[in-house]
């Protein structure tokens, strides 16, 4: 009897420590997670940099505003592991010097087209899909004093992502760039995908990164730059940060407040027929497109008869990565901006960008009130 109370206690203090052991072993798992992985607040003020002698635009000034999704410039000669609804993309990363020849073309375009403002997703800060290279920096140095001021918010980072097709850093950022001072900039974070709590952690955080550049005798031009989720299917995430971008325009327009929004909304046109697309990508959409919230209370840059009517092509934006489809067949990137603006003139440049990004440039004219 003693013996078996004996080994009963022995018995009990081995689960005691083994269970201590294990709690220790998550707790570590857990702190470390929370290290090396990005938990941004709610609303976080961002860091502008921006020359002393910036100028303010002026009343009744016309503002060209380019938005492009640069997909950290990896260039066109890759289909990625994310590119295919099965995961089944060959590439997991671009060639540096691809990076390197793309980043090149792309400020190319850039100084052809003289926006004052540009909207930039996907700009890898420190990643190692593009060799740690400070993509900002390489931005601004590459543009020169024409631009003396930018600010940027990251919507993926972490040190490590134990993803096979990663395994190794991400840093990705909303950049904005203005030739006009920036007097304030902040982040607004968006719904997370719901997923997993650990998978969340590594998961991308969306969010608007919200710019303020000043216009002389009035209330500043508000800038705001996106890139919502994808491959959302079978959620309702995409709604939901719709929603979002919707009550935050609307406060703005509450305040009295003149504003611009581009991004790379990951949404088809209300009323857009998906069966145009790829059976393969038809998957990504569902059939009424969330973004129709937006078209019904705001100026969108292009109206939806235009984007589904016969010249629906031009006005196309994303060039996928893939082996089968081989020219821009969906628009998914847009342009809104308040009552208060003029739109001048409104294009996708489309003729000489295809080889820069799997997204084509929006470039559209503003004037400002007077």
């Amino acid at each position: 009897m003693a013996s078996r109370i004996h080994n009963s206690s022995g018995l009990m203090k081995a689960l005691k420590i083994t269970g201590l052991s294990l709690a220790g072993i998550l707790g570590a798992l857990v702190l470390t997670i929370n290290l090396i992985t990005y938990h941004p607040e709610p609303i976080e003020d961002m860091k502008v940099q921006c020359a002393a002698d910036a100028p303010d635009l002026q009343p009744g000034q016309e503002v060209k505003v380019m938005n492009w999704n640069v997909q950290y410039m990896a260039g066109k000669s890759y289909v990625f592991w994310y590119d295919v609804s099965d995961g089944s993309g060959k590439d997991q990363e671009p060639e540096f010097s691809e990076v390197k020849k793309t980043l090149a073309e792309f400020l190319e375009i850039v100084k052809s087209e003289k926006p004052d403002v540009l909207l930039l997703q996907e700009v890898n800060v420190d990643a190692k899909s593009t060799n740690y290279m400070d993509q900002i920096v390489e931005i601004m140095d590459g543009l020169g004093p024409d631009y003396p001021c930018h600010t940027s918010a990251y919507y993926w980072k972490a040190d490590f992502v134990p993803d096979p097709n990663v395994m190794g850093s991400v840093g990705m950022k909303l950049l904005t760039i203005s030739r006009f001072r920036m007097e304030s900039a902040r982040r607004h974070q968006l719904s997370i995908m719901p997923m997993d709590m650990i998978s969340q952690q590594f998961y991308l955080k969306r969010a608007i990164l919200e710019s303020r550049i000043s216009v002389e005798d009035r209330k500043p031009l508000v800038v705001l730059n996106t890139h919502l989720d994808a491959f959302a299917q079978g959620t309702d995430i995409m709604e939901r940060q719709v929603s979002e971008v919707r009550d935050l325009l609307l406060k703005l327009n509450e305040e009295g407040n003149d504003w611009i929004i581009g991004g790379d909304f990951n949404l088809l046109p209300p009323g857009w027929d998906r069966s145009q697309l790829h059976k393969n990508d038809q998957v990504f959409y569902q059939e009424d497109s969330e973004i129709q919230t937006l078209f019904a209370e705001f100026n969108s840059s292009v109206g939806a008869e235009a984007l589904n009517g016969p010249q629906q092509s031009n006005f196309y934006t994303h060039f996928p990565n893939s082996h089968i489809v081989q020219a821009p067949d969906r628009t998914i990137d847009y342009i809104f901006y308040s009552a208060g603006l003029e739109q001048q003139s409104y294009r996708v440049r489309n003729e000489d960008t295809l080889s820069i990004s799997d997204h084509l440039p929006l470039i559209g004219v503003y004037r400002l009130p007077r």
